[in-house]
Order: C-alpha cells, then sequence, then structure tokens
C-alpha cells in the first residue's frame, strides 16, 4: 500500500466509533460489539435471516447516527459482503479464515473453534493491527443504487418468466393456438391479444379488417405472412369443446396477461432508472467495451465489481468471491472439485451469463468454449470455465481499470499456446491465405 494509501486508511480508522466482529454459521450468527468512546464489548447473537439481519443494520445506524462502523468478518462469506456493501456507514473488513486459524492458535493452542469467541477474535485481530488489513469502504451512492436496482430487474425478470411459463400452460389446455398468434407471451402484443381474443371462438369472430389493424399496430409483419396468419386463425379447429374447461382457462389467461402488463411496465421503469445511472456513471465506458456486455449485462458487471478499483487486488479474489472459481478439496490421497455454494448467487449467475453471451462476440471466447466442449464439459461447465479463465486476462481491478478497455477476452488465460489457441491461429491464417 502506497503512502497516500496508507493515510487515507489511518484518517478511515480514525472514525470508526465501534468494531464489530461477525462470525456467520449456518443459524445463528455471534456478534461483538466493542465501542471505541466507552471501552464496553458486547456480546449477542443473530437468527439467519435476511430480516434479522436488516433490523440489526438499522439499529447500528440509528445508535451511532450514520457515524463509521467497522465490521470484521471471515472472506469466504460472500453473501453476507454483498449485503453490507449497500450500507454506506459500514467499514467491511474481510478476513482471510486461515489467519483466524493461526491467530486463534495464539490465544488457545488446541485449536478449538467456538463461535463467540471467534467473533471477537476477529474484531481484536483487526482493531488492534488495522493497518495490516485492507478495508472495503461502501461504494458511492450511485453504484449502490445501480447494484440494487439490477437486482430488482432480474427479480422482476424472474417473476414475468414465471408467469409466461404459467400463460404457456394454460393456453395449451384450451387454446394452443394463442401461443403462436399472440406472439412473444411476454410482450404487450400478447397481452393485448388475449384480453381482446381470450379464446379461438373470439378471436375467429373478429373480422379480418380487425385482424390485420391489430397485428400492424404492434409491428410491420409483411402482407404475404399476415394474410397466412388471418387464413390460419379462419381454418383453426378447437382443442377442446368443453365451456368448463375454455371459461376457466381463459379467465386465468386474462387474468395472468393481466399480471404480466402491470410487470412489463415495471420492468421498463428499471430499465430506464438503470439506463440514467449507468451512462452517467465514469466507469461506464470500460463495461461497454466488453464483447457481449450489451445494455443489460454491463450495468450487473460494473455493480458487481463496484467503484472501488482498489477492492479487488487481483482476478482471483472477485473469482472467490462471485463464486465461478471451482473449490478444490484434498484429503489425503483424495482430490476433488466442486462449485462454490457459499456466494452472491446474482453475481456468479452475471459472470455465468456474460460468458454466454461473448461467445457470440469474441472469437477467443467461442473458441476456448468449443475446445471444453470437445473435450466432454458440458455447456454451464465450460461456460463456467470460461468465465473463470476470463478473468486472468481482464479484470476492471487495480491500477489497470483505469487505463484498459481491452476485450474481456482479448487472450488467453495462465497458459501459454493451449491447443485451442494454436487451432484457432491455424484456421485465421488458413482464411486469410484462402482471401
Amino acid at each position: 500500500m502506497n503512502n497516500e494509501g496508507s493515510r487515507n486508511q489511518e484518517a478511515l480508522v480514525n472514525q470508526v466509533v465501534a468494531w464489530v466482529g461477525l462470525d456467520w454459521a449456518d443459524s445463528e450468527h455471534r456478534i461483538c460489539l466493542y465501542d471505541v468512546a466507552t471501552g464496553n464489548c458486547e456480546a449477542s447473537a443473530l437468527k439467519h435471516t435476511a430480516e434479522e439481519l436488516q433490523q440489526w443494520l438499522a439499529g447500528l445506524q440509528e445508535r451511532y447516527e450514520k457515524a463509521k462502523v467497522a465490521i470484521v468478518l471471515e472472506q469466504g462469506r460472500g453473501p453476507v459482503l454483498y449485503a453490507l456493501m449497500n450500507y454506506d456507514f459500514v467499514v467491511l473488513y474481510p478476513v482471510n479464515p486461515q489467519s483466524l486459524a493461526n491467530y486463534r492458535k495464539t490465544f488457545a493452542t488446541s485449536g478449538a473453534k467456538d463461535d463467540p469467541s471467534d467473533a471477537r477474535l476477529l474484531m481484536e485481530m483487526v482493531r488492534k493491527h488495522p493497518e495490516r488489513f485492507r478495508p472495503w469502504v461502501a461504494d458511492d451512492a450511485d453504484t449502490r443504487a445501480l447494484r440494487l436496482l439490477v437486482e430488482g430487474r432480474r427479480q422482476m425478470v424472474d417473476q414475468v418468466t414465471a408467469l409466461t411459463n404459467q400463460l404457456t400452460s394454460h393456453l395449451k389446455n384450451y387454446f394452443p393456438q394463442a401461443v403462436e398468434w399472440a406472439g412473444e407471451l411476454d410482450s404487450r402484443q400478447a397481452c393485448d391479444f388475449l384480453e381482446r381474443w381470450p379464446t379461438l371462438e373470439a378471436v375467429q369472430g373478429a373480422r379480418p379488417a380487425q385482424l390485420r389493424k391489430f397485428y400492424q399496430q404492434h409491428g410491420r409483419p409483411r402482407a404475404e405472412t399476415l394474410d397466412r396468419r388471418i387464413q390460419q386463425i379462419k381454418q383453426a379447429v378447437p382443442l377442446t369443446r368443453d365451456p368448463a374447461v375454455i371459461l376457466a382457462g381463459s379467465v386465468m389467461a386474462q387474468g395472468i396477461a393481466s399480471q404480466l402488463r402491470s410487470l412489463i411496465a415495471v420492468v421498463e421503469n428499471f430499465d430506464d432508472q438503470i439506463k440514467r445511472l449507468f451512462h452517467r456513471h465514469p466507469d461506464r465506458l470500460v463495461f461497454e467495451s466488453l464483447p457481449g456486455a450489451g445494455e443489460v449485462l454491463a450495468p450487473r458487471l460494473l455493480a458487481a465489481f463496484g467503484a472501488d478499483r482498489e477492492r479487488w487486488q487481483s482476478a482471483a479474489e472477485i473469482q472467490e468471491f462471485s463464486g465461478i472459481a471451482p473449490v478444490t478439496e484434498k484429503s489425503g490421497k483424495s482430490h476433488w472439485v466442486h462449485w462454490r455454494l457459499s456466494c452472491p448467487k446474482f453475481v456468479r449467475q452475471t459472470f455465468h451469463e456474460f460468458a454466454g453471451s461473448s461467445i457470440k462476440w469474441s472469437t477467443w471466447a467461442k473458441a476456448y468454449y468449443l475446445e471444453l466442449r470437445s473435450r466432454g464439459k458440458r455447456h454451464h461447465s465450460a461456460l463456467r470455465s470460461l468465465a473463470s479463465n476470463g478473468f486472468a486476462s481482464f479484470s476492471p481491478v487495480g491500477e489497470t481499470a483505469r487505463r484498459t478497455t481491452n476485450n474481456v477476452f482479448s487472450r488467453p488465460c495462465n497458459v501459454e499456446d493451449p491447443p485451442f489457441l494454436r487451432k484457432l491461429r491455424a484456421s485465421l491464417k488458413l482464411a486469410s491465405r484462402q482471401r
């Protein structure tokens, strides 16, 4: 850490009014709080619910009037770290679990683990030696808002997907033709179609001029396509003539379509707010330049990395935090690799989806993906490997993020001239000769 960084950290430590050790467990979490003003320590427990965590944080914020509170916890607690990053009064100190284990042995030669004691040890280890640990300071208001907005948008999109699946299922039971005729079921066109014509009998009763006007209002289909669609409607045969099935199905379809219409408007509002914040963010160009990021994934990637370029000192740190890097375990002669369970799922999902999107836009990413597939890896396993190794060639961390807008998969990771890269270079040379 340079002199300026040391001075900034010292100034930050001087602002801290309370130090908290948080030992996170499966069901109940232990807390040890040291009040700087009084010098007293308080021990408490917290149940494993999001509501309990938010209530506890609200109590801290009110008690110390939004002054800085340092919270120390083990580095592997990805979901908790991610949740705490949304509070501007919190200064986070992630501690390597091995560092805590070694510190514990200093005071307990047996090395026995005890949750209440670990909470106190976490707090004391950093409070007494703050210069040896790197704090995570909350992002600025715009970045925090962007993070919450992209997460909220995804939740709304998931609800749209769930309702669309329900709608598809109900339509197939009594009016399967509507799945094609209404258009994309998560669109306003489908909602309008089912609102006007919830049954086959209703749409067959519409005049050709009404149908033409409807489809022209929701796009500009070619004349022959429109004629063919109208002909299909007139010649269609109902799946069932049971009035009970048709009545129940049409009422359910219209009810779901009404919900979808509201959610579509909500998602559009999220998109507008995200676009506004992302457009004025100073790091926008870095994430816009990534191949395949697009309007949806670029803001999500920015929110995942955050605005503090000193938070991540290496690609490995964010790989492990996000859960995109696998976990390797060894015991005796046994050796196994599995994916990381304790991590912020939305961040891992973001990197996974970005890897899938990059295949269409990055030659390197596509070649790497196809090489993994040729070795027998499944689709999602290959994407996780691509996302993980892509960080080794580019990650907006440290000083390089301020200077670079290179493609995330512009060059290979960790190894020199892997087989897939040699194949890629050979095919490119062959193509250039043929020209």
